[in-house]
């Protein structure tokens, strides 16, 4: 796992990820007035064949019912080597805190409405094979593009 991961920065490049995050505000990019703002680096891992499925899923669906709960898009990302490309989405997300990045993962995975997205995106079949998740805060050191 930790060699995926590796692969995985290394094909998104540290540049895309400090670009992302420079575009924040400096309140977020500190961390927020109480410090306890959280990033969050979701990395899917989808069946053979089925990335398409996947982007369409977010691209229509995931991103707008992401905010109606609160969880807000930071940047999205496609590897384009191998071994992760055409089988993997990697974006980060930002939440006001990890309690509420919980809530609001609670809210959007019981919404009626994602679970009918759910649902009809994998009636020809399973499109996630793994997420991989870490949550992570802003050093003190980090760029203020």
């Amino acid at each position: 796992m930790q060699e995926q991961r590796r692969t995985m920065l290394k094909a998104m490049g540290a540049g895309a990820m400090m670009f992302a995050m420079g575009g924040l505000s400096a309140e977020a990019q500190d961390g927020s007035k109480d410090g306890a703002t959280v990033f969050e680096l979701r990395i899917y891992h989808t069946v053979e064949g089925r990335l398409p499925a996947l982007l369409a899923r977010f691209r229509d669906h995931t991103v707008s019912l992401f905010t109606k709960h609160g969880i807000v898009s930071v940047a999205y990302w496609t590897p384009t080597d191998d071994p992760l490309k055409d089988k993997t989405l990697i974006y980060v997300l930002k939440h006001p805190s990890r309690e509420e990045a919980t809530k609001n993962w609670k809210a959007f995975q019981d919404d009626p409405d994602w679970i009918k997205v759910k649902t009809d995106s994998e009636a020809s079949g399973k499109i996630v094979e793994k997420v991989d998740s870490t949550f992570m805060t802003m050093t003190d050191f980090s760029p203020k593009v």
